[in-house]
This record gives C-alpha cells, structure tokens and sequence, in this order.
C-alpha cells in the first residue's frame, strides 16, 4: 500500500532531507584519496547525531555503517571500514537520516582525484538519469514514466541500469510501496498522485546490468567488474510538480 503523506509531515521530511543532503555533502568532501570508507562513515554518523537524527541505515538488517559507500564496480551496499581511496577511484556514497519519524535517502556518486574518461561520463550520464525521472515525478505521470526514462537515457550512451535493485517509497519505514525500478515501459505501473514520496536511485554500470553479492552479504558488484555509479533524491510528489526533500538550503 502506497502512503501518502500530509503537507506536515512532508514539512518534516524536508527538515530529515536537509540533514542527509548535509551529510552526503560533507561525505564528498572528505572523499579523498588516503581517506578511509570507516573514517567517512563516523563523520556523517557525527553529523547526523548532532542533529538530533539519526543514521538511517545504522544497524539496518545489521548493516555496520552510517553511510553506505561503494568504490568503482561496487554498485550498492559497500560496507565501510579500512579500505583507503585512491586517486581514480569514483565512489558511491549512499546516506539516509531519521528524523523525527521519518526517513529521507539520498546518494551521490564522487570522483576522488583524476578519473578515467569513462568514468567521467558515466557519472555525468547517472546524474542525468536521475534528473530526467525526477521531471517525470509528476501528478498523473504513471510510474514507468520515470522507470523508463532512466533506461533509455543510460541505454542511448551504451550503460546498463541494475535490474536486480530498485528505488522505493520512503516515509516513516525506510522502504515503503511503492518499488521503483530503473527499466519499464513509459504509461504503465500506478498513477503518481499528491502525496507519494519516493526515493529514486538510478544504479548504472558502465557494462552489462547483472550483479552479484560480495562474500561480506552485502556489498553489491558488478558481475563483469565494469564501472557503476548511483545517484539519488527524496521526492515528494505535489501540485507544483516534483519538490527534491534532500536539498541542504
């Protein structure tokens, strides 16, 4: 079931939107080479405590993180820890806060010194993906609308969206109804209506879109060990057309 949310407690998960959209600007900041995934992880977790939130993603099915940080052909999930970055890595940070009872979710992908070129583009091309599904996030817009247009626009450039992986609603459970993928046909799936939040995340590899998971149970790779890049925001669905809750301003 699909929980729409009030002009109150969207006002709420943009206060919890500021706080993970600071969180992940601060992540990019500390993305450097010689840094540490661990080291990146305390410092959101800092961040967010002192907000009065709290990591969404701490202790989450047991996950050890406050931020989920994912390098090169990792797609999702990487668990942080003593892994140092280097110059060329691209690293994925996913980062959600739970502020009074509700979550918000957002993810960005970094670049840490002097990257390939492919690299390059394939981050400009996620990020790309991601802002077209955000403009098809749109009262009567139907779900694959924004499905689609993340496919065709990695397709067109020769990338592959992850089909094993998907966005999803967002409110007061971290996941909620509905599930969003990043492949589908435009016109079909349910109708957006005023209310829907959702968390879309475009996963895109530079190769093929299959997947596997690491040993650890949780960090999600690459099959063909290419490249893969994420890019996310919280948005809420509203007569003015889509409202990004994950804008630190």
């Amino acid at each position: 079931m699909v929980i729409l949310k009030t002009v109150s407690e969207l006002a709420v998960m943009r206060e919890g939107g500021k706080i993970a959209s600071g969180a992940l600007e601060l992540a990019g900041t500390l993305c450097k080479s010689g840094v540490t995934t661990g080291y990146i992880s305390n410092k959101v977790r800092e961040y967010i405590e002192k907000r009065n939130a709290r990591p969404s993603f701490l202790g989450y099915n047991g996950f050890k993180g406050s931020a989920c940080i994912s390098v090169n052909d990792e797609v999702i999930h990487g668990i942080p820890g003593k892994r140092m970055l280097a110059d060329g890595d691209i690293v994925s940070v996913d980062i959600g806060a739970f502020y009074k009872g509700y979550h918000a979710d957002n993810a960005y992908t970094f670049k840490i010194g002097s990257v390939s070129s492919q690299a390059e583009h394939l981050i400009k091309i996620t990020k790309k993906s991601l802002e077209a599904a955000i403009n098809m996030a749109m009262m009567g817009y139907r779900l694959g609308d924004i499905s689609n247009i993340v496919q065709s626009t990695v397709e067109r450039e020769g990338y592959s969206a992850v089909q094993d992986y998907v966005g999803h609603g967002i409110g007061r459970k971290l996941h909620e109804s509905p599930e969003i993928p990043n492949f589908g046909k435009a016109g079909k799936g349910i109708r957006l209506v005023r209310g829907m939040t959702l968390a879309i995340e475009p996963m895109i590899n530079a190769g093929k879109h299959d997947i596997y998971v690491d040993r650890d149970g949780w960090t999600v790779k690459t099959k063909d060990g290419s490249l893969s890049a994420h890019f996310e925001h919280t948005v809420a669905i509203t007569d003015n057309g889509p409202a990004i809750l994950t804008i630190n301003n």
